[in-house]
């Protein structure tokens, strides 16, 4: 089955076309024409040239950073945009959700929604949508979320996992914060699961583990198309008889998103280094797994720096809420993707813990594992663990307290105003979210 990805804004573009080349480039490093064959058909399809084209629209209200995505690939040699499956205008959103939402968003609706339609018929069989944008501006997040809301009721049936891209904690937009709460409160209620990478923990990692000097946001999309090709190349499911996944998104929300409360997901993976230093660098499954397993329990999202202190709390220990650092980060489930050498032999058993996960789901519901032997992006051994934890608790506790400070003082409530998005509309967001941050802090229950 195919899956259509739909890169909005300037953060969405670039970190789709960083996506598709992680996945055809490890396609073909892959050695193992099945693995390659089935990671070509989901996001690949073959011109009547030969070419590969990428399951791919691409829309942004300026057109520069489209026409660099698809000049980019086109240069590759190894895969390229379609020639007709973007839309761009010569005027942004200006960094307001209400501008793309309200405006920009129904104005180009039956143009975005005929790439679409294109999209989709060309595939044999749709598995769903991966929207990709940032929360912080104007087109990612406004006309992002529209756009997500059009693909939910033409394509009620179609998997809708929304990628989002978080901000840096410092601010890259005056009103990033007002533009995060009005996105994640109505994707809420539109996709069947939201992954989110954090602009200051994938810094963290260039900086840290990739020991990048100068950090560009190149470095940074790369890294977070590391980490969701991890996700999304093929893999053996439990259900799969020896196959390659047929249903990728399916899978990922069953395995993940059981509960219509929960649909924050975030990713780690390990090893992450620099590539130069790959070659000489031994893993085993013991070591990783390991590492791994006290990353997600102390919410720690790379290896250097784990917390090692912290510990499961004992099964007859009351469990309360706590944000600050160095508390125990409560799952609703986890999916761990090995991939490469010996994975049949690694042992996963400490992530079907029951101390690890929320009191009121059975371990052997809220743990699954997928499995690959093919190696991926070169390293010989790695593994991927998608979380539906409170790990994003934290940072959107802050966001909505910051945004709602703003509110409580009237800031800039009248650009919104004057593009459609009214007072009230913000209040259903702020308590939309309100009650997500109450059902992740009862995790703890």
């Amino acid at each position: 089955m195919s899956v259509v990805t739909v890169q909005l804004g300037q953060c969405g573009n670039q970190v789709g076309r960083e996506l598709f080349d992680v996945m055809c480039s490890d396609a073909e490093d892959a050695g193992r024409k099945t693995r390659s064959t089935a990671g070509w058909e989901r996001f690949f399809r073959h011109t009547t040239q030969g070419d590969l084209e990428a399951r791919a629209v691409l829309v942004d209200m300026e057109p520069k950073v489209i026409n660099h995505s698809m000049s980019r690939a086109a240069k590759s040699g190894r895969w390229r945009y379609g020639e007709t499956s973007h839309f761009s205008q010569k005027q942004g959103s200006g960094n307001n959700w209400a501008n793309g939402y309200c405006v920009h968003g129904p104005g180009h609706r039956d143009a975005v929604e005929e790439l679409v339609r294109r999209e989709v018929e060309h595939c044999d069989m749709l598995a769903g949508f991966i929207p990709m944008m940032s929360v912080a501006g104007g087109t990612g997040s406004g006309v992002g979320t529209f756009v997500t809301q059009c693909l939910r009721d033409i394509y009620p049936s179609a998997f809708v996992l929304n990628h989002l891209t978080w901000p840096y904690g410092t601010g890259e937009v005056i009103v990033q914060n007002y533009n995060s709460v009005l996105t994640l409160a109505h994707l809420y209620q539109l996709s069947d699961a939201i992954l989110v990478h954090e602009n200051d923990i994938v810094h963290r990692i260039c900086s840290q583990l990739l020991k990048i000097k100068q950090i560009s946001f190149s470095d940074i999309n790369r890294v977070i198309a590391h980490q969701l090709g991890g996700v999304l190349q093929p893999a053996l499911t439990p259900d799969s008889c020896g196959a390659y996944s047929r249903n990728p998104l399916g899978e990922l929300v069953g395995a993940l998103a059981c509960h219509p409360e929960y649909k924050l997901l975030s990713v780690s993976t390990i090893p992450q280094m620099a590539s130069s230093s790959i070659a000489f660098s031994t893993f085993s499954w013991p070591a990783l797994l390991k590492h791994l397993r006290q990353m997600l329990i102390s919410n720690t999202k790379m290896e250097e720096g784990i917390d090692w202190q912290v510990r499961p709390p004992p099964a007859s220990a009351g469990r309360t809420r706590t944000l600050t650092a160095g508390s125990f980060n409560t799952s609703l489930a986890n999916l761990l993707i090995l991939r490469g050498k010996d994975v049949y032999s690694a042992e996963t058993g400490g992530f079907g813990d029951s101390a690890i996960y929320t009191s009121w789901l059975p371990p052997d519901e809220a743990f699954s594992l997928w499995k690959s032997p093919v190696p991926f992006n070169k390293y010989e051994k790695s593994a991927t663990l998608v979380s539906n934890s409170q790990a994003l608790l934290r940072p959107l506790d802050d966001m909505v307290r910051k945004a709602w400070n703003m509110f409580a003082s009237r800031a800039y409530i009248h650009q919104y105003v004057k593009f459609g998005i009214s007072e009230e509309d913000f209040l259903d967001s702020f308590t939309s979210l309100e009650q997500v941050i109450s059902s992740y802090t009862q995790l703890q229950c």
